[in-house]
């Protein structure tokens, strides 16, 4: 006896029809019939009555229904625990990331960080900097990437490199068709988008620092959760927003990019890790980082 005709059978005595059973078993009704024939010879008993519509138990059948719903609860009781176990000693590794690194490098070192321990399961969050540091200390991920330089005892940051920022200009803007750098002292007199909305301090304070540093004022500030909301304010000619450069990848209708030619306008790319956590994944993750930097020509740390 095996337990795939105990399943068959009480699926049969739960449908109360052949037919039926099959198709939820998904299997023709010939194999299922003979199975359940198989059985009865084994048991030397009849376990159904097929003269009766719907088809019905017999005395045995109804013994027989009664013991293998408990076996087969119990055989799945067990595979769950079994599943329970295997996933709790998997290793796994938590990652936090600034929905703008997406533009970056960060996809690739995922892919290879998959590649090099197949055997890890990986999880990916989007989080902002801030909430990185809280889900750090509580435990929820392993590594954060983030813009935004803090100071917390508790948590070690790693400077990746420095990344420049650039304009996110409406297509019709009159600034759209200049083919060099632009300055924010030409941008003062339009709307300004920056994200995200909270919380804060972020990246939104970054920007607005540099206005601020050289006593700029934008005409009208607007306040996103995001940095697709952000761009589709530019492409709607609702004003225009300061993007690090690898968002430049993001082609959208009606946004054009343009480089920002200004000392200072650079947003850090931040790897943030608890204090003392000796965990080979985040020395692989590094190392990752490192040689991709190597490759494309960027100056680590700087």
């Amino acid at each position: 006896m095996e337990s795939r005709q105990l399943r068959y059978f009480v699926t049969v005595a739960r449908e109360r029809n052949f037919t039926r059973a099959a198709e939820k078993l998904h299997i023709a009704q010939p194999p299922l019939s003979r199975q359940i024939q198989a059985l009865e010879e084994e048991f030397g008993v009849a376990l159904f009555d097929r003269g009766s519509r719907p088809l019905a138990l017999t005395d045995a059948g109804k013994l027989l229904f009664d013991q293998a719903v408990q076996v087969l609860d119990r055989m799945d009781e067990m595979k769950a625990m079994v599943k329970r176990l295997l996933e709790a000693e998997k290793p796994r590794f938590s990652i936090g990331f600034v929905a703008s690194t997406l533009y970056g490098y960060l996809p690739e070192v995922i892919r290879r960080y998959r590649a090099a321990r197949p055997g890890v399961e990986l999880s990916l969050q989007e989080m902002t900097t801030m909430e990185q540091i809280a889900a750090l200390k509580e435990g929820r991920i392993d590594v954060g990437f983030g813009r935004i330089p803090f100071n917390d005892a508790t948590i070690e940051r790693t400077l990746l490199r420095n990344e420049k920022l650039c304009v996110a200009l409406p297509l019709m803007h009159p600034l759209a068709s200049r083919i060099g750098s632009l300055r924010l002292e030409e941008l003062a007199g339009d709307a300004l988008v920056v994200y995200p909305k909270a919380p804060r301090p972020s990246y939104a304070d970054q920007v607005l620092a540099l206005f601020r540093e050289r006593g700029l004022r934008p005409a009208l500030v607007h306040e996103v959760r995001e940095l697709q909301t952000a761009l589709g304010l530019v492409a709607a000619e609702s004003g225009v927003c300061l993007v690090p450069a690898s968002v430049e990848r993001l082609r959208r209708d009606n946004v054009v990019y343009r480089p920002l030619d200004e000392a200072g306008a650079v947003s850090p790319i931040i790897m943030s890790t608890r204090k003392g956590d000796k965990s080979p994944e985040i020395g692989l993750v590094l190392r990752l980082v490192k040689d991709m930097y190597r490759k494309e020509g960027i100056t680590f740390g700087a």
